[in-house]
């Protein structure tokens, strides 16, 4: 663990002068976070660059800003600062009475800050968008439900507001209960309860169903004396905890820990010597960290809790120890009031009321290894069904305000294709039918037949029981193969061949695949396994033919090589058996019985001496500038001609054959990645960087069960014919026969697809295939929007647009295989327009590109 206050006090006495910071909260992304405090004569929130906080280098670096914002709207003290959980907005509350919500201005430049010197000048514009009035007294708390659906806020006039986050400023409900003044609030992790503090020594639950009272917990909080300044308690991220601020246990001060079970309250967290002002757990949740080597262990999920107090001490606990993980005494000067953990949960910002933060950076080993946000979700899913905010979204999006004119526009496109395929089929069933056809019979008759093929039977009982069916797959999708082109050109066999059999490749290599004396034979490229030699071309203006034994030279038989390339011909002698060749428009290679490979340029120019290879060659492949050779031996070599350097230099492929596999098709991309599909159904693919790589399984349940057909593009044939499709063997008709036929639940399939999607992505990224990569990503951001899965949506569309402001850090590059990331950004945005419960995204991440394309 690493400690570290930030060097920033001269800023912070500039600002805050010796007032006390009475909050803090980290923004989503990590790239930011706000503070709320008093000012000279306002309250002042004020936006921080993260960056400084981090890196001692971007501390010191003086083109680096600390300060992104200050706003000083609030007419006294801010008591809390929260962003929501899509990080568009910030929501601040005070004791002026006022909850104020703020959203970043994306068409306003830097501003110098009234009344200060040139040098503070606000990086970002942040405007105030709405100020919600309906408290009596100060606000102490202000909480975003799960999804951004409600805002809530407390106040010293004992009430609890819940605001309409959707149409601010409307009010869903206000919340009476509460005899004294209100400090704390905290929603579950799953939208189903709003929990309060008050100093009337209780702790309320509340249901958001019906906005009643829960649960009345008060026995932990009847010995409390005094009061806090804040009662700040938090929520565990599984939902099954509930932990508040200021509680007492045998005249101790404890924080008192609620099970949602029952709320029994029969656990606390002990030690501090003061009152407890704030708790926060991590958004995480985790498990025990594997050693290296050893073998996984299952091991139950725990969470990790952060309480600060007035005693000016800061404690960590896991749910899984007996004990605080740490405890670090004496952190401030005064009481501890806020917490907030960065969301990747390793990292946490403290603030205390003598004007100062405190950052704390852990490790993995320290806190365990984080569950992923699918194994959350289904945490959530198997305890307490779905989330409330999530069931509800439907019912409020179709009343929900469009507020962007660009968001309008792409709704209206959605509706207006959505009519244009219902209209016609207005007489048809609702439900798409597959029009793939087996053996001249539609799937769709094959399932209807199945079904009436079933036997029912009867139990003594009288209970009825349905034998079940094995219903097999149908695969109606056809093995394109690379090189169904036509042959440009002849081979001409003048003598016999020789070459060692390479059962690894193909068990047809035996002698009988010898070509007879005097013949003959013109190959296509198919035959290329069975017989040799071969010719392998690419450029359908590039022609080649090879004449063994022409001549007899000092004991040595020569070969002719011919080759033609836009109507200009030349020819070379070689000392060898010509065994196969290939050729593109900027190279020609030749192999030879002997072991040489010989490369030539597209003029007949010898580029190099002869490669001597381990074996004969028995497939040889050029594209672009790259030359690829497969062995007897089962070793390949790639060379990139123009560099005059090794890409893969005999790589085995002995690692992924077995005596019952043979290769079925290689090939070479442009780009220069060497491919081998084998008789298994698998194909693989080689580089230095990522050495081998699995890219294609045609038995891959995935790939069979993956449904996505709503997201395919209407036209786009580019990713048809990549080297992707080509070693998959089909064009991936989404959702053919398995999610069509089974009874997989939606959750499953989700994930199936969603896994597939990814493979795809990642694989057309390795194979450097562009127009894949982009045919792909737009298919996979589609299916995001279509099954709100924000969190995925938001960190792609993070990872497009890249860092705001510079950074000497910054690893981020503009650019992935040619394309830049921001025009992808930009072919998505009409993607996220589909979905109106994606429309602050897309609102957000459309000014940003605008304020970039500004600067």
């Amino acid at each position: 663990m690493k400690l570290m206050k930030p060097n920033m006090t001269g800023l912070d006495a500039m600002f805050y002068g010796s007032k006390p910071i009475f909050s803090v909260d980290i923004h989503p992304d990590g790239t930011k976070f706000a503070t709320g405090g008093q000012g000279e004569d306002s309250g002042k929130v004020m936006i921080w660059n993260m960056a400084p906080v981090l890196r001692e280098e971007d501390e010191k670096n003086e083109s680096v800003p600390k300060m992104l914002c200050q706003m000083d709207n609030h007419l006294a003290c801010v008591n809390c600062v929260r962003w929501s959980n899509n990080g568009l907005y910030l929501a601040s509350g005070g004791d002026d009475k006022l909850v104020m919500v703020w959203k970043r201005a994306a068409f306003i430049g830097p501003s110098t800050v009234f009344g200060s010197s040139s040098k503070l000048a606000n990086v970002e514009q942040w405007r105030c968008v709405t100020i919600l009035r309906n408290h009596t007294g100060d606000v102490m708390d202000v909480a975003w439900s799960p999804h951004d659906v409600w805002l809530a806020s407390c106040s010293v006039d004992n009430t609890i507001v819940i605001w309409n986050a959707r149409k601010f400023p409307e009010m869903m409900s206000v919340l009476r209960g509460h005899t004294g003044l209100v400090k704390g609030l905290t929603w579950d992790p799953v939208g189903k309860y709003l929990a309060s503090q008050a100093d009337d020594h209780s702790l309320k639950v509340w249901r958001t169903v019906d906005w009643q009272m829960e649960a009345n917990i008060t026995k932990p909080f009847n010995e409390c004396g005094g009061t806090t300044h804040v009662l700040r308690l938090s929520w565990s991220p599984d939902g099954q905890y509930l932990v508040s601020a200021h509680a007492m246990n045998n005249s101790g001060p404890t924080a008192q820990i609620v099970e949602r079970d029952g709320w029994k309250t029969n656990m606390d967290f002990v030690g501090h010597r003061k009152a407890v002002t704030v708790v926060k757990f991590n958004p995480k949740i985790f498990k025990k960290k594997q050693k290296n080597g050893s073998s996984p262990k299952p091991s139950c999920p725990y969470c990790c809790c952060a309480v600060g107090s007035k005693d000016r001490s800061l404690s960590v606990w896991l749910t899984s120890l007996k004990r605080p993980l740490v405890v670090i005494h004496d952190l401030f000067d005064k009481s501890i009031m806020d917490i907030s953990w960065t969301l990747s949960g390793l990292g946490m910002l403290v603030c205390s009321m003598d004007g100062t933060v405190a950052y704390l950076d852990f490790s993995l080993d320290e806190l365990g290894d984080p569950l992923s946000e699918e194994e959350k979700n289904t945490i959530h899913q198997n305890i307490y069904g779905k989330s409330l905010a999530i069931t509800s979204t439907e019912a409020q999006l179709s009343t929900t305000i469009i507020e962007n004119p660009e968001m309008l526009k792409y709704q209206q496109e959605r509706q207006t294709h959505h009519q244009a395929r219902v209209e016609p089929g207005a007489n048809e069933s609702a439900t798409p039918k597959l029009n793939s056809v087996v053996n001249g019979e539609s799937l769709e008759d094959i399932r209807k037949n199945l079904l009436k093929k079933q036997v029912e039977t009867r139990t003594p009982d009288g209970r009825r029981r349905i034998t079940p069916l094995c219903i097999a797959q149908l695969d109606t999708g056809r093995f394109d193969s690379a090189n169904s082109a036509p042959l440009s050109g002849s081979l001409l066999l003048t003598s016999a061949s020789k070459i060692e059999p390479m059962k690894a490749l193909d068990s047809r290599f035996t002698e009988r695949s010898k070509a007879t004396l005097g013949l003959t034979s013109a190959l296509t490229p198919l035959d290329r396994y069975s017989r040799c030699p071969s010719i392998h071309l690419l450029d359908p203006c590039v022609s080649v033919e090879v004449e063994n034994d022409v001549s007899v030279l000092a004991g040595s038989r020569l070969s002719q090589l011919r080759c033609c390339r836009d109507g200009k011909d030349w020819n070379t002698l070689l000392p060898s058996c010509v065994l196969c060749a290939a050729g593109s428009s900027d190279v020609v290679a030749v192999a030879c019985e002997d072991r040489l490979l010989s490369i030539f340029s597209s003029c007949g120019r010898r580029l190099f001496p002869p490669i001597a290879l381990p074996s004969a060659v028995s497939a040889v492949h050029c594209a672009s500038h790259f030359v690829m050779a497969l062995t007897s031996v089962a070793t390949l070599s790639v060379w990139d001609v123009h560099n005059q350097r090794g890409l893969v230099k005999n790589e085995s492929l002995l690692p992924i054959l077995n005596p019952e596999t043979t290769v079925t098709q290689s090939l070479l991309t442009q780009q220069g990645v060497p491919l081998v599909a084998l008789s298994n159904g698998k194909s693989y693919c080689f580089s230095v960087a990522m050495e081998t790589s699995l890219i294609a399984d045609k038995a891959d349940s995935l790939g069979q069960c993956a449904d996505f057909r709503s997201c395919l593009p209407s036209h786009d044939a580019s990713a048809s014919s990549g080297p992707l499709a080509t070693m998959q063997g089909r064009h991936l008709n989404a959702g053919r026969l398995a999610s069509r036929l089974s009874s997989t639940p939606h959750h499953l399939q989700q994930s199936v697809t969603l896994a597939f999607l990814e493979a795809q992505l990642s694989a057309a990224l390795t194979l450097q295939s562009r127009q894949e990569y982009r045919h792909w990503l737009l298919i996979y951001a589609r299916f995001l929007v279509h099954e709100g899965s924000e969190f995925r949506l938001r960190e792609l569309c993070k990872d497009l647009l890249g860092p705001v402001h510079k950074s000497g850090s910054s690893s981020w590059e503009p650019t992935t295989l040619g394309l830049r990331k921001r025009e992808l950004l930009k072919e998505l945005l009409p993607v996220i327009g589909e979905n109106l419960q994606f429309q602050r995204l897309f609102t957000e991440y459309q000014e940003q590109l605008e304020l970039l394309r500004k600067q």
